[in-house]
C-alpha cells in the first residue's frame, strides 16, 4: 500500500465536496424535526432533485437552473409529504416511506432518457488571491458556489433557529404544539413551511450529487444519502452546528476508503466500502447516551379540534 500517494490538499477539498449534498439534505430535515415532522422521505426528495436538476440542466445547458428546479422538485414531493401528513392526517412514518419509494420510482421513470449523458460543468468559483494560496486556496476557495450556499445555510438555519421570533415559533411548534396553537400560532402552517424548505434543501442535495459529484445520471444514485442525512439530524442533536461536523465526518470517511482502495490497501473492498456506514451506526450508538433530546411533539399528529 503507497500511502504517499494519498495528496492531504485533495483529500480534505474532495472531503468538503462529499459532505455537501449530505449537509443541504441534513440541514433541511433538521428543520422540518424541529418543526415537529419525522419526514422519512429524504430519500425520494433527494433523487427527486437529483433527475429534476440533472434534467433541465441538460437541457438549458445551465447547472443553476437545474439547482433551481431541483429544489422546487423536491419541494413539490415534499408537499405531496405535507398534504397528506398535515391535511389529510396520515402517519407520518408510512407518508415518508411512502414518499421515498414513490420519489426512486419516479426518477427511475424520468431518468430513461439520461444515461449516459454529461451535465454541463459547475464552474468553480475563483476569489482573488485566496484561490491562489498554496493549501487553503485548494482546500478551502477552490469550489463551486452550492458549497458555500450550504455552509451559509448552517449559519442562517443556527441563526434563526436560535435568535429570531420566526425560529422561536417553530421551536414552540415542535416541543408542544398544542400549547403553539393555544398562543393563536398557525401549527399546520407552520409545518408545512418547514415541510417544504426541507424537501427544497433535499433537492438541492440531490442535484449537487448528478450536477457535481458525480455528473452523470444512474439509476439510484443517491445511495443511501437520504437515510444518513436523517442520521446525521439525530447525530447532531438537532444542532446545525453538529449536522456541519456530522456531514464532514461523513464525507471525509467517504474519501478516505476511496483513497484507500485506489492506494491499494490490504483490506477487502467490501469492508473499505461498508465502514462510512458502519462508523455512522457506531456514532448513533455512541450519541443516543446524549442528554440533548428531541422536539417532544416530533411525530405526532396535530388536529386543531383537539
Amino acid at each position: 500500500m503507497d500511502l504517499s500517494s494519498i495528496s492531504p490538499t485533495l483529500l480534505l477539498a474532495s472531503l468538503i465536496v462529499a459532505a455537501t449534498p449530505i449537509l443541504l439534505a441534513a440541514l433541511g430535515e433538521l428543520v422540518v424535526e424541529r418543526a415537529g415532522v419525522l419526514n422519512l422521505g429524504v430519500e425520494g426528495m433527494m433523487i427527486t432533485g437529483a433527475i429534476c436538476g440533472f434534467a433541465i440542466a441538460v437541457n438549458t445547458g445551465s447547472p443553476a437552473l437545474g439547482f433551481v428546479m431541483a429544489a422546487v422538485g423536491g419541494a413539490a414531493l415534499a408537499l405531496l409529504f405535507a398534504l397528506l401528513t398535515q391535511v389529510a392526517l396520515a402517519n407520518q412514518v408510512a407518508s415518508g416511506l411512502a414518499l421515498t419509494l414513490f420519489g426512486l420510482g419516479l426518477s427511475a421513470l424520468l431518468g430513461q432518457g439520461y444515461v449516459g449523458i454529461k451535465p454541463p460543468p459547475t464552474g468553480k468559483l475563483d476569489i482573488p488571491m485566496l484561490s491562489d494560496l498554496p493549501f487553503l486556496g485548494r482546500v478551502v476557495f477552490g469550489h463551486d458556489l452550492m458549497v458555500y450556499i450550504a455552509l451559509a445555510l448552517v449559519a442562517a438555519v443556527w441563526a434563526t433557529l436560535k435568535y429570531t421570533r420566526a425560529g422561536l415559533i417553530l421551536r414552540a411548534v415542535g416541543e408542544n404544539h398544542d400549547a403553539a396553537h393555544a398562543l393563536g400560532y398557525k401549527v399546520v402552517r407552520v409545518r408545512i413551511l418547514a415541510i417544504l424548505f426541507g424537501g427544497a434543501c433535499a433537492g438541492l442535495g440531490g442535484a449537487y450529487i448528478s450536477l457535481v459529484r458525480v455528473p452523470q445520471w444512474t439509476d439510484g444514485m443517491t445511495a443511501g444519502a437520504g437515510w444518513i442525512a436523517l442520521a446525521l439530524v439525530v447525530f447532531a442533536s438537532w444542532k446545525a452546528g453538529r449536522v456541519l461536523l456530522g456531514a464532514w465526518l461523513f464525507g471525509g470517511i467517504t474519501v478516505l476508503q476511496l483513497n484507500l482502495q485506489a492506494a491499494g490497501a490490504a483490506i477487502p473492498v467490501e469492508y473499505l466500502s461498508m465502514s462510512p456506514y458502519l462508523i455512522t451506526i457506531l456514532v448513533l450508538v455512541i450519541m443516543s447516551a446524549d442528554k440533548s433530546r428531541a422536539p417532544a411533539s416530533l411525530g405526532r399528529t396535530f388536529h386543531a379540534s383537539q
